[in-house]
């Protein structure tokens, strides 16, 4: 790992290291709807966010990685359900984010997996978690959204339409996997920028959620393949 990767990768382990508690600080913990994977997650990120921005002197990215997103969690609850989705296959966790969906497919015995973000701060958080599960996970934090196609047997995306920018640059990605012969999941606890009409519904998970600033402690969470 090199470059601003490495560098989030010492100071989040600087951070799992510090001695204390409280809302600013990160910690390993079950994963609400996944148990059977553990993340370092923050108790409150923006509160964590406020302390490191504070500290380092200058912006961070939003640290996403820091919390268990709804559809992440829906994801990966269907793959420890239905591990022959990913066993022995080659797998693609697109927007990684803490990497549970990367972490869930290696549990279900995928033969490689490879987490993706654009972020150096999850990059190194998958890093870390992966560590944490005793689990082997590729990352890069490599743009992929305009390659030509995903060099994997199942592609994985939680989460990935929260906004209409994300979106078109998504569908597209995923319609070109989906022709090159791979398999594509997407969870998505409905962020309202969905393409109706090109996704079936596969599974719907009732999911508790660690996100910040929501109305509801549950989400309603679809695992769609597209049509």
């Amino acid at each position: 790992m090199k470059g601003a990767a490495a560098t989030a990768l010492s100071e989040l382990e600087r951070e799992i290291d510090a001695p204390g508690a409280g809302l600013d600080r990160l910690r390993l913990v079950p994963t609400p709807f996944v148990p059977e994977v553990r993340l370092y997650l923050a108790e409150d990120a923006i509160v964590w966010w406020a302390r490191m921005e504070a500290e380092a002197g200058h912006a961070l990215p939003a640290p996403y990685w820091a919390s268990a997103w709804a559809g992440g969690q829906g994801l990966a609850r269907h793959l420890l359900d239905h591990p022959e989705l990913a066993a022995g296959r080659r797998v693609l966790d697109l927007a990684s984010g803490s990497g549970l969906v990367a972490i869930a497919a290696a549990l279900a015995g995928a033969a490689h997996v490879v987490a993706n973000d654009i972020d150096p701060y999850a990059v190194a958080a998958v890093t870390i978690n992966a560590r944490a599960n005793r689990v082997a996970v590729t990352v890069t934090g490599d743009d992929l959204l305009d390659s030509a196609g995903a060099e994997a047997d199942l592609v994985l995306a939680g989460d990935v339409f929260y906004d209409r920018a994300m979106a078109d640059r998504v569908l597209p990605f995923l319609q070109r996997a989906t022709a090159g012969g791979a398999e594509v999941l997407v969870g998505d606890p409905g962020r309202g920028h969905l393409p109706a009409g090109r996704l079936a519904v596969l599974a719907d998970y009732p999911v508790p959620t660690t996100e910040p600033s929501v109305d509801s402690s549950l989400r309603r969470v679809q695992v769609l393949r597209p049509t």
